[in-house]
Formats: C-alpha cells, sequence, structure tokens
C-alpha cells in the first residue's frame, strides 16, 4: 500500500486511474441502480459486448484510414448508443422479444469488432485492454471524455429521477398518471449505454456488468430507499475501484479483476450482515413475546 501511495504522488498514470476510477463510480451508483431496480442487468449485458464492435472500427479508421482524432473510446461511446436504440425501439416498436434482440445484437456487435481488429495490422493491445480491463490505459484525452460522460448520466439522471422511480417499479401506474414510459425506458437504455463506456475503461467488457450490480446489491441489503442506495452505491464503488487499484499495483495483477473480486466480497459481507442482523431481531421478538 505505501509502494501504491508514493508511486500514485508522481505517476501521472495512476493519477489518471484513480480519478477514471472515481468518476465512473458515480455512475455506476445512479445508473446502476435503475438497471438493478428495474431488472435490465441483461440488457446491459448485451450492450456492453457490443462495445467491441465499435472499439474495432474505431482502431481500424484510425490505423488502417487514417482518422487520427478517432479512439477506442469513441468508437464504444457510438456503438454503446447505437445498440441502446436498437434494443429499445425494436422491443417497443415491434413488439419483439428482448431476449432475442439482446442475443442478436450482443453476437453481431463482438463478430463486427473481431472483423474489424483481423483487418487491423499489428497486435492491438489497446483494444485487448478494453476487452479485459485496464485502467492504465486512460489517457488524459480519455479522462475528459469519460468526465463530459459522467456529467450527462448523473444530470439526466437526477432530473427525471420521478419518473424512473415510476418506471423502475411501477410501470402501469406511471402510465396511469401520464408518465412517457417508453420515452422514459429509452432514455434508461441510452444512460446505461454511457455508464457502461465508462465501467469499460475501469474493469473491461468482461466484467462490466459485475461492477454495475455488485455495489448496488451490496448497498441494497441496507438501504430503503433509491436515492439512499444511490448514494451508498456511489461510495462503495468508490471504494473497490481505489482499493482494486491499490491492491494489484504491487503484485502486479490485472485491476479490473482484482476491483470485481472486491466487489463480490463485499457484496458477500453485505448478505452475512444482513441475515445475523434479521437472526438478532428474531430472536429479540421472541424473547419479548415470552416476557
Amino acid at each position: 500500500m505505501a509502494e501504491f501511495i508514493q508511486a500514485l504522488r508522481v505517476a501521472p498514470l495512476l493519477q489518471y486511474a484513480l480519478l477514471t476510477g472515481l468518476l465512473a463510480s458515480v455512475a455506476c451508483g445512479v445508473v446502476g441502480t435503475y438497471v438493478v431496480a428495474r431488472r435490465i442487468t441483461y440488457v446491459a449485458g448485451g450492450i456492453a459486448h457490443c462495445v467491441l464492435g465499435g472499439m474495432g472500427a474505431a482502431v481500424y479508421l484510425r490505423d488502417v484510414q487514417g482518422v487520427t482524432w478517432l479512439s477506442p473510446l469513441h468508437g464504444a461511446t457510438a456503438a454503446a448508443l447505437l445498440a441502446a436504440g436498437i434494443i429499445g425501439i425494436v422491443s417497443l416498436r415491434f413488439r419483439q422479444r428482448e431476449d432475442t434482440i439482446i442475443s442478436a445484437v450482443w453476437a453481431t456487435g463482438m463478430a463486427v469488432g473481431v472483423i474489424f481488429i483481423a483487418r487491423t495490422p499489428g497486435y492491438q493491445q489497446d483494444v485487448m485492454s478494453y476487452l479485459f480491463g485496464n485502467i492504465l490505459m486512460v489517457s488524459g484525452e480519455d479522462l475528459w471524455l469519460i468526465a463530459a460522460l459522467d456529467l450527462v448520466v448523473v444530470v439526466v439522471a437526477a432530473a427525471f429521477y420521478r419518473p424512473f422511480l415510476a418506471l423502475c417499479f411501477d410501470e402501469e401506474f406511471a402510465r396511469t398518471r401520464g408518465v412517457r414510459v417508453e420515452a422514459f425506458y429509452l432514455l434508461l437504455l441510452v444512460l446505461t449505454a454511457l455508464t457502461v463506456v465508462l465501467l469499460v475503461t475501469v474493469v473491461g467488457i468482461v466484467l462490466v456488468i459485475a461492477l454495475l450490480t455488485l455495489p448496488v446489491a451490496a448497498a441494497g441489503q441496507f438501504a430503503r430507499r433509491l436515492w439512499v442506495m444511490m448514494l451508498l452505491a456511489t461510495l462503495l464503488s468508490m471504494l473497490l475501484t481505489s482499493a482494486g487499484l491499490a491492491v494489484s499495483y504491487a503484485p502486479d495483477l490485472p485491476t479490473g479483476a482484482v476491483t470485481i473480486v472486491l466487489a463480490a466480497a463485499a457484496y458477500g459481507l453485505a448478505i452475512s450482515a444482513k441475515g445475523i442482523t434479521r437472526r438478532m431481531r428474531r430472536q429479540r421478538t421472541r424473547k419479548a413475546a415470552v416476557v
């Protein structure tokens, strides 16, 4: 830990990585709560894996076609938004089963990414790092894009808190109150897509769903209100991403994988603590009934 703190003072890459984790945790806590409450983690999974197609296309255009300003993060953002739009519009307008659409988007996105990567000469280390997670690959330019995406996600999610709340817990009641359910569902998918892009920079495509759901699930063991769950999940995500970076630094382990292991441990501890608390309450109730 001391080695990490000392390196953090002088290494810009570590500073970028830590700031990226903190920024992404805000969107993770806010949008992840909506995703878990609405039970659309499978949608987020489809969007996350479709991101590879955008990354592969961006790398191909940059390295082969000479579009030098493109980065994998630009391609990831475009692909995530496109996937969210396709899933939402087809499921709402054409009344198709969501699982079929998600499977198609999932497979097609990854296939397109593999094709573009195959057509790009050389080993694409930056794309592979986004696939499995390498927070140290974030550049200063990427950090500004991450901050902008984070700002959009938080502002929109906070501005439409009540419609999203109604959408997540009682869709029919929301319709009777005049809430445009379809529009807000599409907006929630867009926010989910942007959050997925943020988290891909932290833990990679493969592990993004775990970071989107585990901190929220752990926070949900102790929170009774949605906004409290968001706050707890955000703080826990910040702690986990920072701890994952610190723990993985000295032994040179994959930061994303370490972060997810810590998140799983936190979820396990939360469940255990909740179970112990329930047993203690039951014992107190029984004793009070006897007395």
